[in-house]
């Protein structure tokens, strides 16, 4: 029997050396990939300040989602907190005490939205450059313009962290993504954005955010990354069980004006409808044309 313990012990113990090198490794890993330096060139957009531009630069800035990471006032917030992956802050992009604005130019602000890349060249942790990548450069100079024009917040806040398990999930995870700009194509140009219209094609321009939670097919289903407690994602194809094909274009438009339609209301803490509130009826319609255009997928095939 002793000699069986202490053999046993002794493979235990293997087995747990293994392990803590295992994840060591997992963690060099991600340490190795957060610090990679990325040479970006980045091309300049004309960025107008006329009283026009910055009224569509703060609509854009809404919808597409930037003002329910970065605050009304674009002071930062502490967007998720999980002790399993980490804490997504978003920075203060003011020129107050503890935003960037003064200390990012122009390029540095581009470098960050449209390839998650800092200033340094290192990778923005869960910056959604995948999609911001295909903003066109008349709205991407608009959102710029915006940014710019907005007084300064005082507001210290802390950069985006990842917890020590957070650096193994990063290099064992393929459904979240940790750093976009491993996913970006950096050396080629952007393909240029759809004409607007009540089309398929500008209305998938419109909803590129929407992969964030729906996943790559928008079938939906439970979140990568995201607490236990928050709902799945919801499918937004024609497929079994979705219900935008019997809400109808009009009764979508609704739901996302107000949050609410056939008895069903929508939190905006899991859902941020009244981001997208902010499109045009035209703009929901060419969303509505696209989700409708999709291949209808089961529930949660992301």
């Amino acid at each position: 029997m002793k000699t069986f313990l202490k053999w046993f012990g002794i493979v235990m113990g293997i087995l747990v050396g293994f392990l803590v090198i295992a994840m060591l490794a997992l963690y060099g890993m991600g340490k190795a990939r957060l610090n990679k330096k990325y040479e970006i060139p980045v091309q300049m957009v004309e960025i107008s300040k006329d009283a026009e531009s910055l009224a569509e630069g703060k609509r854009i800035f809404q919808y597409r989602g930037c003002e329910a990471c970065h605050g009304e006032y674009l002071q930062g917030l502490v967007y998720l907190d999980n002790p399993a992956i980490g804490q997504v802050i978003t920075p203060n992009l003011t020129k107050g005490k503890g935003g960037i604005g003064a200390q990012r130019t122009d390029e540095d602000l581009i470098r960050a939205i449209r390839h998650g890349i800092r200033s340094d060249g290192t990778p923005l942790l869960f910056m959604p450059s995948t999609e911001f990548y295909f903003l066109s450069d008349g709205d991407l100079g608009k959102v710029l313009a915006h940014i710019r024009s907005m007084p300064p917040v005082d507001n210290e806040i802390q950069p985006s962290q990842l917890s020590t398990t957070g650096f193994i999930v990063m290099n064992i995870s393929r459904t979240i993504s940790f750093l976009p700009a491993e996913l970006i194509p950096h050396d080629q140009t952007p393909p240029p954005a759809p004409e607007p219209g009540i089309t398929p094609e500008y209305g998938e321009y419109l909803s590129l955010s929407c992969m964030v939670c729906h996943g790559q097919t928008l079938s939906g289903g439970k979140i990568p990354g995201f607490p236990e407690e928050w709902p799945s994602a919801p499918n937004l194809t024609s497929g079994a069980g979705s219900r935008l094909p019997g809400w109808g274009e009009e009764g979508f438009i609704k739901i996302i004006r107000t949050g609410e339609n056939h008895g069903r209301k929508i939190n905006p803490g899991y859902m941020p409808w009244t981001s997208y509130r902010h499109m045009s009826d035209d703009e929901l319609r060419a969303v509505y044309a696209y989700l409708m255009s999709l291949p209808p997928m089961d529930f949660g095939n992301r």
